[in-house]
């Protein structure tokens, strides 16, 4: 019986040594899963300052289907809500005009004029920024049901929406395949990385977390 008895002692011992071998591995892996996805997560938050402003533009190129929709309606004597157009262009006078483009002319335009790279387009592009701000405020003022019953103001709202949507389109694009990528190019890998916390730490301030995610589209008047 002592013999069995030591005999099962040991069997357990050696079983429960088993299970606290595999649980502490279990534990190694746990921990070392934990830290990748911590990792990650970080990766994910780190968003370069081009990067952030690409996709911002996002939020531009949504906007102007909900323009050219517009555009179609009113010149299909189809219903159109006024607000629709109203509260997306609040969008771009608040998030696109008075944040992203601000952002580009006080962090990004003079650093180009400073290295003497790529002038010309800079001057182009701050100048479309004054012409977008003149057409959002006509678009603001004509955006009203009033407005979309009188055939003068709607030819000039329709105006006001198809300038914006021609001038923005090669905008947004230029500074996404031009601009952009080469301001990589003309600051350090410190100041780039800084820049880039500051741009998300400011979309947050005025935004909250969400950021322009967080931006209410009346994606209901846009046929996507």
């Amino acid at each position: 019986m002592k013999t069995n008895a030591l005999s099962g002692r040991r069997s357990f011992i050696r079983c429960t040594g088993g299970i606290i071998t595999a649980a502490s591995a279990a534990g190694m892996l746990g921990g070392a899963w934990a830290k990748e996805k911590e990792k990650e997560e970080k990766e994910e938050e780190d968003v370069s300052p081009a990067e952030d402003l690409m996709r911002e533009h996002g939020l531009l190129k949504r906007v102007l289907l909900i323009y050219g929709e517009g555009i179609r309606r009113i010149e299909k004597g189809e219903d159109l809500p006024p607000a629709a157009l109203a509260d997306s262009a609040r969008i771009i006078r608040n998030f696109i005009e008075d944040y992203h483009e601000k952002l580009e002319e006080d962090f990004l335009f003079p650093r180009f004029e400073k290295a003497g790279r790529l002038v010309e387009l800079v001057s182009t592009l701050r100048a479309q920024h004054q012409g977008g701000r003149r057409l959002t405020e006509i678009t603001l003022k004509l955006a009203t049901a009033k407005a979309l019953k009188t055939a003068d103001e709607r030819n000039q709202l329709t105006d006001s929406l198809r300038q914006f949507i021609r001038m923005y389109e090669p905008h947004e694009a230029r500074e996404d395949t031009v601009l952009f990528p080469a301001f990589r190019q003309i600051v350090s890998q410190h100041e780039y990385d800084s820049l880039g916390e500051d741009f998300e730490k400011k979309e947050h301030e005025l935004f909250g977390k969400e950021g322009f995610e967080a931006m209410p589209l009346s994606y209901n008047y846009c046929t996507l």
